[in-house]
């Protein structure tokens, strides 16, 4: 396995020679592994632990493990707790998320203050097929399907190409030991239910079949990487940059059933999801003058182009979004967009959509958490109402309450209570010439 695994390191140029790097050592079997192959091929590095306080005493189990490891072994060991349930709760992201971000961004912290060249991690080949699987399941393209890179900026996977059966057949044979997680034979998440409960059956079908999906796979990143050079080169021929604005000709769009694709591609490298895109694409040739936000960008609809610049200055006539936590910049996906009031317009109920008077609105706006003694006019009441007994009236229990988010004017006003009421001082009335429609949408994946 070591010759496998060396090879693979070459064949992708994942460790150079004089590396330094830091290896995510969780315990358990993959990791373990990856330690000890790192040790055979004489690569420097330094191990990196995360203790998520997720299985009590088992987590502090591996903590104490990892450490024992590294101490006998003569690896200098990092390790970092984490409040990883008070962390998704107050962003409104699932533990698995949560857990996830808080781990990458400790791992390049820890790098940048080291000075090392990389961050190794223990996906293996088995972790692509559930990948797969996953985003198959929510949809995703070319770029979803493909499944995760040998490397990826500084993060390596060297063990990509061993299926999780080799990785234990190794472990047994050079008498490795590991920690073992409960949670992986628990059909709870799912990744699991598909390691659990898919994989199995897919085996069932063919001997051969993940050899098949991993091949698959290969092909499925060559093909994007492929795709993506095309599509650059294309862009590049159509897109049009004339002081700070790019303009997209509707004329690019001569393959009507690619259209939708090729507008998305060009704009979700300014941070528009797809969402947002369906919104632009479906206002061409009827919602000129039309604008639609990013974080950092707007896009226009013009009446022979898309016109696309970046958000500079802060003035009211243009459309600033803040977070409360600095860690993430959308805790929820919202999609805003300025328009015109038409002769035709229709309030929009939806619980996940807020249409407000864009002249009366104070920015930048913010998005926070509720705080004690809120108070905002709910849609259809003449007086103000404490937040705290709005969220009675609505039965929501404390878990909810903690995940819902406000937005609010820079005079500090609750304009939106996302996903239930918006305030009824800002709702559109017949004087109101300009709509700020904000709508909560999907995230991508």
């Amino acid at each position: 396995m070591i010759d496998q695994f060396q090879a693979y390191i070459n064949r992708y140029h994942l460790i150079a020679e004089g590396d330094k790097l830091i290896l995510a050592l969780s315990g358990g079997i993959d990791s373990m592994v990856l330690a000890d192959l790192l040790l055979k091929a004489k690569v420097e590095f330094v191990a990196a632990h995360c203790n998520f306080h997720l299985r009590g005493e088992e987590s502090d189990g591996d903590d104490w493990f990892v450490r024992t490891f590294a101490e006998k072994r003569g690896i200098h060991c990092f390790v970092k707790h984490f409040e990883t349930e008070k962390y998704a709760a107050n962003h409104g992201i699932s533990i698995e998320m949560a857990a996830r971000d808080l781990r990458y961004a400790w791992f390049e912290q820890l790098r940048q203050q080291l000075g090392y060249d990389k961050i190794a991690v223990a996906h293996h080949a088995d972790d692509q097929a559930e990948t797969f699987f996953i985003n198959l399941l929510r949809g995703a393209g070319l770029n979803g399907l493909k499944g995760m890179k040998p490397q990826n900026g500084v993060i390596i996977r060297p063990l990509l190409w061993a299926s999780r059966e080799q990785i234990r057949k190794y472990a047994v044979e050079n008498h490795i030991v590991w920690r073992e997680d409960h949670t992986n034979a628990e059909s709870v998440y799912l990744r699991n239910k598909i390691r659990n409960q898919l994989l199995p059956v897919f085996d069932e079908l063919h001997p051969e079949a993940r050899q098949g999906l991993y091949k698959s796979l290969e092909h499925l990143a060559s093909e994007n990487e492929l795709y993506r050079a095309l599509l650059k080169e294309k862009l590049a021929q159509i897109v049009e940059q004339k002081d700070d604005v790019q303009r997209l000709p509707y004329s690019a769009f001569s393959i009507q059933h690619s259209a939708f694709q090729l507008l998305f591609e060009w704009l979700r490298g300014y941070g528009f999801n797809t969402d947002q895109c369906r919104f632009i694409y479906d206002s061409i040739g009827t919602g000129i003058g039309n604008q639609y936000f990013s974080p950092t960008h707007c896009v226009v609809i013009g009446r022979d182009e898309l016109q696309l610049s970046e958000i500079k200055a802060k003035t009211d006539d243009e459309i600033q979004i803040e977070v409360g936590e600095k860690e993430v910049f959308f805790p929820v996906h919202l999609c805003f967009s300025k328009l015109e009031k038409t002769e035709d317009f229709v309030i929009d109920k939806s619980l996940n959509v807020a249409q407000l008077d864009f002249d009366k609105l104070k920015f930048p706006l913010t998005l926070r958490h509720w705080q004690h003694g809120d108070r905002f006019h709910p849609l259809g009441m003449k007086g103000s109402k404490l937040l705290s007994d709005f969220f009675v009236d609505q039965k929501l229990t404390e878990y909810q309450k903690q995940n819902v988010w406000l937005l609010v004017s820079a005079e500090g006003d609750i304009l939106w209570v996302v996903g239930y009421r918006i305030d009824e001082r800002y709702k559109v009335t017949i004087s109101t010439k300009t709509i700020f429609l904000c709508k909560q949408t999907q995230v991508d994946r």
